[in-house]
Formats: structure tokens, C-alpha cells, sequence
């Protein structure tokens, strides 16, 4: 059995779906559907358990001897989230409990960090995960701090060698900027590929963030994007290789900017129209991250070889496979 928490969520009914294509056996989703279509996200999948956040820690208690691994997808994954206390209940304490858990009755733990744990990117996108490594970062929301929190917390357990204190396997993954289907349900934390796809259908131009850096013109900001059966990809490796652990950065490796998102759905729709610009809100300007691009030599060197798709590649598939279908969902 495998509990895939946050599993109605974008990455995490992704990876439901490739655990379930790939035969991984029983499936256990635990989240919170809310009252929009994030139901939609398992509409299509085959899964034994669907239980709350609530009953989670009870639920790894009762079924611990049957539960093979824990993908911990699950959080308040907002940028834009001001409720500081709310956030590190889930983000922080809670996922200090499962790892607790996963600890007591050796299971091996998979458990989503971010890229937001580096902060406007000043000190790199290295993925040490030494105390010195991480203390220089610094997150720009409360989000992101819940996060580097976590990945700080786990590595003052690794550097004590307290060996019982931890899963039989761990990996955290910084997933830097995640597109593709099921996405649907996030509203204004959508990825910028599908806002734009729906800009464009709606038959207007696409809009992106005027530049507030001189170092970057408008539309000139880049993200690492990564196309969400990538990172599935990973994770079914991670399950399929027990040996690893450790925290990673999770990318592409080549950061593109939102003109080339824009550019790249114009040849895959066959449209033709001028990029329109606004002012990045204000209350953003100050956090705002011009350039994240991971670094993802430690995957690498822990054995991890398939390639990544370029962001043409990505956005062709989302676009063809799925966006313009009656039924986009995965």
C-alpha cells in the first residue's frame, strides 16, 4: 500500500496516476476536496482509501505494517498566503509528525520542498543540504520559509547521526515551476502556461509582468519550468530505488523565460498576437523571483539519467494531450 498525500492536488494526482499505470498496487490518497472540481483530479483514477488530513496520523498508526512508502504532497502551497500559523501547522509540524511516524515503523518518506526555499536566488540553487549550506538562503515568503524550515529541521537530524530518528529512506524535492494537467483547480497560483493558454482562447493577447529589474526586459524573466510527468518520473524512481536518499533539487536545469511560454503556445495554437505587459502588483514587487534554475547535479550523481523535456516539448503535449481535449484531466 502507498499513501500519496495532497493526492487530489496537481503533483500529487499526477503521481497518483503514474503509481497507479505503473502497477505500484493499493493507492491511499489523503486530502481535502473542497467544494470547486480538485475532485475531478481522481475522477479517472482506481484508488483503495480516500481519507482526510484529519485522520491521517491515526491512519499511518493503524495501517504502518501495510504501507510500503509515504509520498508527503500535501500543503498550503500558496505564495500568497499571509497567515503565517496556518501555514507552518501544515507546512511544518505536521510533516515534522509524519516523519516521526515514517521513523517509528520504517517507512520510507518522499516529501515535497520548493524552490521558494531560495529566495530571490542571490546565494544559487545549490541543493547541499548541510546546516552551513542552508542557512544562507532566505525565503521571501512565508510559504517558502515553511519549507527551507523543514529541510532545515531534517538536516539537523542527518548531521546529529541519530540513524533512529530518521526513515529507512527519505528524499525531499525542491520542485521548481511544476505545469501540466489537473492543475485546474489552483485559480490564481495556476502556472503561467495555462494562463496564458486561456488568455489566448478567450481571444485575448497574452499578458505578462512588466520587468522592475533592469537586469531583465519584459518578459525576460526566467523560471526553471518542468513538465509535472518529469517530476512523476522521479518520484517513481525514488520508489523504485531505496537506496536514495537526500534532498534535491528538481527542475530541468535550463531556466526559460515567459516569452518563450508565450512564443511557444503561439506556434503550438497556430495564433499570432503581441505580448501585452502590466505592472507586477505592487504587494509582489518586493518578492518577486526574476531567475530560479536548478541545479540538478546530486540527481544525477545519485543515479537518476532520464532527460527532462525541453519547454516546447512540455507544452506541446499539455496543449495536445490534454487542454484542448473534452476531458483534460489525467
Amino acid at each position: 500500500m502507498i499513501l500519496v498525500t495532497g493526492g487530489a492536488g496537481f503533483i500529487g494526482s499526477n503521481l497518483v496516476a503514474g503509481l497507479e499505470n505503473s502497477g505500484a498496487g493499493e493507492i491511499v490518497v489523503c486530502d481535502h476536496l473542497g467544494i470547486f472540481n480538485k475532485w475531478r483530479n481522481l475522477s479517472n483514477r482506481d484508488i483503495s482509501d480516500l481519507i482526510s488530513p484529519e485522520q491521517l496520523l491515526s491512519y499511518i498508526d493503524s495501517e504502518a505494517k501495510h504501507l510500503e512508502k509515504i509520498f508527503h504532497m500535501g500543503a498550503i502551497s500558496s505564495t500568497t498566503e499571509t497567515d503565517a500559523d496556518k501555514i507552518l501547522k501544515t507546512n511544518f509540524w505536521l510533516t515534522q509528525e509524519i516523519w516521526k511516524k515514517c521513523a517509528q515503523y520504517r517507512i520510507p518518506l518522499i516529501y515535497a520542498s520548493s524552490a521558494a526555499t531560495y529566495g530571490n536566488g542571490q546565494k544559487g540553487f545549490d541543493d547541499k543540504f548541510t546546516k552551513k549550506a542552508l542557512s544562507k538562503l532566505k525565503p521571501l515568503n512565508a510559504y517558502g520559509w515553511s519549507k527551507h524550515l523543514f529541510d532545515c529541521w531534517v538536516t539537523r537530524i542527518i548531521e546529529s547521526g541519530a540513524e533512529g530518528l530518521c526513515p529507512p529512506q527519505w528524499a525531499g524535492l525542491k520542485f521548481f515551476n511544476v505545469y501540466g494537467p489537473n492543475e485546474y483547480h489552483k485559480e490564481g497560483q495556476i502556472s503561467v502556461v495555462l494562463k496564458l493558454y486561456r488568455e489566448l482562447m478567450e481571444g485575448s493577447p497574452p499578458t505578462l509582468f512588466r520587468s522592475h529589474n533592469s537586469a531583465y526586459k519584459h518578459g525576460g524573466q526566467k523560471r526553471d519550468f518542468v513538465w509535472v510527468g518529469d517530476c512523476v518520473k522521479v518520484m517513481l524512481w525514488l520508489l523504485e530505488n531505496a537506496h536514495v536518499s537526500g534532498l534535491f533539487n528538481l527542475g530541468t536545469g535550463k531556466a526559460r523565460s515567459f516569452s518563450d511560454v508565450a512564443s511557444s503556445l503561439l506556434v503550438t495554437l497556430q495564433k499570432q498576437a503581441e505580448i501585452r505587459f502590466v505592472d507586477t502588483p505592487e504587494a509582489l514587487q518586493t518578492t518577486y523571483q526574476y531567475f530560479t534554475e536548478a541545479k540538478i547535479g546530486r540527481l544525477r550523481s545519485a543515479g537518476y539519467k532520464s532527460p527532462f523535456n525541453g519547454l516546447e516539448v512540455g507544452i506541446k503535449k499539455y496543449v495536445e494531450n490534454h487542454l484542448t481535449k473534452d476531458d483534460p484531466y489525467l
